[in-house]
């Protein structure tokens, strides 16, 4: 395929660019949650000895309570979604995946890595539900092969669209992140929810005490907080809500997006960017589009800074 594997983030080679410490810049490029879940009082033991079985149990219930886990599914939590995306090609038979486009470019990298062609395809698919950068949900009559990979990274935003009911069907597998809608990226915990079978084979190839005592008690605690879950939806919509009135009144589109981030057309994405980032907002833009720029929620004490940075730079 050829697409470069660009990503958000990255913020300390902006700062060298265009000047700055962290503290001045605002990092919209990468989706994740402003406000993260508050951090518990860690154990020692969450430290210093190797996650216990019942620690991982009790995350493994969390998760199973608050995604709705029908029967006959089993969960799997790992170091991140992308431990995750990284080795699904090892869990299907076949050569061909087919990963409509755009979408996040690390899955088309790893199919491609194990010798995969990227095509359409009756063997396989890839569905990122919402999709990145879009925000595009999918439906089940989208699901037209027997092994299908879904990535509901950002489906905690609106968690009846979950296609998870679908995993008892065939060979699918549906896969989560903590880092987007919990904010806590760096906490580095994903999950995988298939048929036992499925993911007794990807735990062979993750290992034993793939998660740490700190993320498993993070976890635990934010997984079983539905009331925070709720307000945080709430939040969300109504600050991409403010977000797409700032954007929009300066003459830019929208063009797709969820309550997590927000996809732009502007005349020039990379003008646009280059003018924010002058400003010190970090933004996205797409190797395959000059128009698109997507841009995530701020703190809710950053946005008087966002509102001047996107009066200077649509100007």
């Amino acid at each position: 395929m050829g697409e470069i594997r660009d990503h958000g983030g990255n913020l300390d080679a902006q700062i060298a660019r265009y000047g700055g410490t962290r503290e001045t810049w605002i990092d919209l490029s990468t989706g994740i949650n402003p406000v993260p879940y508050p951090l518990p009082v860690f154990t020692p033991n969450c430290w210093t000895a190797l996650p216990d079985s019942s620690a991982q149990t009790g995350l493994l219930e969390a998760a199973r309570h608050f995604w709705q886990v029908p029967e006959g599914l089993d969960i799997l939590a790992t170091p991140g979604a992308s431990a995750l995306i990284s080795r699904m090609p090892t869990l299907f038979a076949g050569n061909t995946v087919e990963i409509p486009q755009p979408t996040y470019n690390e899955h088309a990298a790893a199919f491609e890595a194990q010798g995969w062609s990227v095509e359409a395809s009756q063997d396989l698919q890839v569905l990122v539900h919402p999709n990145n950068p879009t925000g595009h949900f999918w439906s089940l009559n989208d699901l037209t092969t027997k092994a299908t990979v879904i990535d509901e990274s950002f489906c905690d935003i609106a968690p009846e669209r979950s296609l998870m009911a679908s995993a008892l069907d065939g060979d699918r597998v549906i896969l989560k992140s903590f880092g987007k809608f919990w904010g806590l990226a760096g906490l580095r915990l994903g999950f995988m929810i298939a048929r036992p079978d499925l993911i007794a084979k990807m735990s062979c190839h993750i290992g034993p005490w793939a998660v740490s005592g700190p993320a498993l008690q993070v976890g635990t605690e934010a997984l079983s907080d539905s009331d925070w879950a709720r307000t945080t939806r709430a939040r969300l919509t109504k600050d991409a809500d403010r977000l797409d009135h700032l954007i929009t009144t300066k003459g830019a589109r929208i063009a797709g997006g969820c309550s997590l981030f927000r996809l732009y057309e502007v005349e020039s994405a990379e003008t646009t960017q280059t003018r924010l980032a002058e400003n010190h907002i970090w933004s996205r833009i797409f190797p395959y589009s000059k128009t698109y720029i997507r841009l995530g929620l701020p703190a809710p004490d950053r946005w008087d800074q966002l509102e001047a940075a996107i009066d200077k730079s649509f100007s």
